[in-house]
């Protein structure tokens, strides 16, 4: 049965509108006990609150209050000015989302919808006792025959038992019940134009068509939350309704036919559904919900088979149908023909403040000594609700002092907390596209696109290509934006990579494969403490303001057999190296300080060469046949 019940908070599951007379000691006593049995808060007139001709306002708003009202219209339902008044209140009120749902006890529903038997006698004598009222007799007479036109159940006696009765009905309201609006978010700031986006998208009054929307973006942006907030708002529209909530995470533990179960037992109303494989599923899926209007979100897909599996076409369910498909990676919604698709953005300046500011005060005035480091703040999340919720919750009632602390660790060390949210995306990468990953997060992120492009074709051949793709698809990394021709990533997503790089080696950055930190640079180049594990190095920034020069080991590198590509955009070095190792393939070294290269440096491998501003005005290689001789000068680039 297709239910429309009220999107906004309510007090009570359920209201029963009922001639006491008739019912209360027998069947919507019964019923009520029922329900009460199920753990549905149901209103149920005790105390018989009827004082007067008028319906008063505790009933008023006991019905208001309501997500669903049961008149239960028995044999002398209508003698009763006090019932009437009710039904017409809550059908005002299902105008406004209440569902009504009719029980026509002993009595024929065409005798409710055209006012005859006792009925057409009780309305009778109303018109004699009201004939100065007659805009209120219309109004019954008006809502006798609505009622009458709703779907409901009907009983008479000698036809079912009556326990079985009222079971079905239980077994109706509390499938409506379980239909209770989601949880969104506590404080969902920054939501509304967001929703009216999507819900553009999903075109809910095309009734003849099935639409497949998908929003995409990094972790931690809130696309599960933009979908809870959209469910909530459209699902009034639809038959059935089901949020399948986390599916990378539950169809790793349980597997497709588990998700199918769930959907299949949601959408169909039937319990204990057992699949064989997910083959079936998907079968029954297409074939069971074919002729069904339903809504299905479908959160954190992360592999093509959970899609075909779920919700394989269009044409697997009924017209006027929704889908939405949250992701990470926008590959997915490209493989399934998803051509509706929603990125979601980080929160603004002001947004982003007022989210931190509910998540730590648990309200927005605050004491203004700590605006300063708040706004710090939100410049490290840069707009990430995820790290803005977790940074604000555990610093909840802290001091300004232990905030300032607090943000000095966070620096160093990122919060696991965001961190292990933000690395699923890395994980769900292949080994080469995690070190393509690491490489531009560790040491390239800013570098223009042609630059990068160059030196990973030096590492990785036309393999890059495919790499890169992933990585933008992922919302790992993003290309042209801004306006720029650079690589750029969030923030977060960048300290999540070098936390990982970190933690190969925490305490001897000599044994990481990455280096970009100048104190970690500096330091393994004036102890000697590089290993063969260091294969990209690049200085990009100055050392210090204080120090003239850098005093180091000129044979640092000698160590370092495994080192592909030596970035050093610095003038401070005191002096050039003894050695290069020969696997060398990107050189890059801004007023390189000698005017000549090692001599035991043959570059068989070497693909590009930048010494811009060096002492040097000329130089050769020398490889092992004339072929591989170039000759270039100092400040340009060459490609072997």
């Amino acid at each position: 049965m297709a239910a429309t019940t009220r999107s906004r908070a309510s007090i009570y599951d359920v209201f029963l509108n009922f001639r006491g007379g008739d019912t209360r000691y027998g069947f919507t006593g019964n019923l009520y006990r029922a329900l009460c049995d199920k753990g549905i808060h149901t209103f149920f007139d005790e105390k018989k609150l009827h004082r007067g001709e008028e319906i008063t306002p505790a009933l008023l708003k006991a019905i208001q209050e309501s997500r669903i009202a049961i008149t239960v219209l028995s044999k002398n339902y209508a003698s009763s000015s006090f019932c009437l008044d009710e039904l017409v209140t809550i059908l005002h009120c299902k105008s406004e989302g209440l569902l009504v749902i009719p029980v026509f006890y002993n009595v024929d529903p065409s005798d409710v919808r055209h006012q005859k038997g006792s009925y057409g006698v009780e309305m009778a004598k109303h018109q004699k006792r009201f004939k100065a009222k007659k805009e209120k007799l219309q109004k019954w007479r008006i809502a006798l025959k609505q009622v009458a036109d709703l779907c409901g159940y009907h009983f008479k006696d000698g036809d079912a038992y009556e326990y079985k009765f009222i079971q079905s009905i239980v077994e109706q309201v509390s499938r409506e019940i379980n239909r209770a609006p989601l949880h969104v978010a506590d404080y969902p700031v920054g939501l509304g134009s967001q929703v009216i986006e999507v819900r553009k998208l999903l075109d809910v009054g095309s009734h003849d068509v099935v639409h497949i929307i998908g929003i995409h973006g990094m972790g931690g942006l809130g696309k599960t939350t933009l979908a809870l907030a959209v469910y909530n708002l459209i699902a009034l529209h639809f038959d059935e309704s089901c949020f399948l909530q986390n599916v990378r995470e539950e169809s790793n533990k349980h597997g497709l036919k588990h998700l199918q179960s769930i959907l299949l037992s949601k959408l169909l109303g039937e319990k204990d559904i057992t699949l064989t494989s997910w083959q079936e599923g998907a079968s029954m899926i297409q074939h069971r919900l074919q002729r069904k209007k339903v809504l299905l979100i479908l959160d954190d897909v992360d592999k093509r088979e959970q899609l075909k599996a779920i919700v394989g076409r269009p044409d697997w369910f009924g017209p006027g149908s929704r889908v939405i498909i949250t992701t990470r990676d926008k590959h997915l919604l490209k493989y399934h023909e998803v051509e509706r698709t929603y990125e979601v953005k980080v929160l603004n300046q002001s947004a982003a403040l007022q989210l931190l500011k509910w998540n730590a005060f648990k309200r927005e005035k605050i004491d203004p000594s700590y605006e300063d480091v708040l706004n710090r703040v939100v410049t490290y999340a840069s707009g990430l609700p995820l790290a803005l919720e977790v940074i604000g919750s555990n610093l909840f009632g802290k001091t300004v002092a232990e905030w300032e602390s607090a943000m000095e660790h966070y620096k160093r060390i990122p919060s696991d907390e965001i961190l292990e949210i933000l690395k699923v995306s890395f994980d769900a990468l292949g080994e080469e596209q995690k070190n393509v990953f690491l490489d531009i997060a560790c040491c390239f992120r800013g570098y223009k696109w042609t630059e990068v492009d160059d030196i990973l074709r030096a590492l990785y051949g036309n393999c890059k290509k495919h790499h890169i793709g992933v990585l933008v698809e992922k919302s790992l990394i993003k290309l042209n934006c801004y306006g720029t021709d650079t690589v750029e990533m969030h923030d977060l997503i960048q300290d999540m990579a070098r936390e990982i790089e970190r933690k190969r080696s925490p305490q001897e950055p000599g044994k990481c494969k990455r280096l970009w930190l100048p104190k970690d640079i500096i330091q393994v180049f004036k102890d000697n403490t590089g290993t063969s594990k260091i294969e990209i190095i690049c200085l990009d920034s100055s050392i210090s303001d204080k120090e003239e020069t850098v005093e180091w080991n000129e044979n640092a590198f000698m160590k370092m057999e495994n080192l592909k590509i030596l970035i050093i955009r610095n003038d401070k070095f005191s002096k050039g190296p003894n050695y290069f190792p020969e696997g060398l393939r990107v050189l890059e070294w801004h007023r390189y300080p000698s005017n000549c290269l090692p001599s035991n440096f043959h570059p068989n491998n070497l693909v590009i060469c930048k010494l811009p501003d060096s002492c040097m005005t000329s130089f050769e290689f020398h490889g092992p046949s004339k072929a591989s001789l170039k000759k270039v000068r100092a400040s340009n680039s060459f490609e072997v």
